[in-house]
């Protein structure tokens, strides 16, 4: 099983400079199948979503990754221990994600210390719980309620059409 420091040192060989959009999900997958592993597959629920708000079809997961970076796009966990193995235990997930939120503001904070990058929340309860905690703190947050849907299970479409007004919001 994947650390905290595994996703980490995956995600630091593709993190942008500067950082122009944060993106928040709520955590690594159980199955391991991270964003930023670049020996995963380009068929990969969030990756293949977020090309196609590029508008780019890598060859390569690396090379789609490379171009996240190139974009200044980067992906942070609300947690990074994995919390989809307690399924439709809501509660018990909210409780994870909250606990972590000082270790997230800490994230936000490394990557964007002026808090001015935009940030897009991805998935119902990261946007129900981190939108107004996030913008209180000082972050600029986008969704505004809006929430955005985990592209997979029959919400890519939903999150290709929420997910874009964000984008242009952010004038990237």
């Amino acid at each position: 099983m994947l650390t905290k420091d595994d996703y980490l040192t995956f995600r630091r060989k593709f993190e942008p400079q500067p950082v122009r959009l944060v993106l928040v999900a709520e955590s690594p997958p159980k199955n391991q199948t991270y964003l930023y592993n670049p020996a995963g597959r380009t068929n990969e629920w969030l990756f293949t979503a977020l090309m196609k708000q590029l508008g780019h079809m890598p060859k390569t997961k690396e090379e789609g990754l490379r171009e996240l970076q190139r974009r200044g796009w980067v992906l942070l966990d609300a947690t990074y221990e994995a919390v989809g193995w307690l399924g439709q235990q809501v509660n018990k997930r909210n409780a994870i994600i909250n606990r972590d939120y000082p270790l997230l503001v800490t994230a936000l904070e490394e990557l964007s210390p002026d808090r001015n990058a935009a940030i897009i929340l991805i998935k119902s309860n990261v946007c129900k719980l981190l939108d107004w905690r996030l913008t209180r703190d000082g972050f600029n947050v986008l969704n505004k309620g809006i929430s955005v849907p985990f592209p997979s299970h029959g919400q890519q479409l939903k999150f290709q059409t929420q997910f874009a007004p964000l984008l242009k919001m952010a004038n990237l």
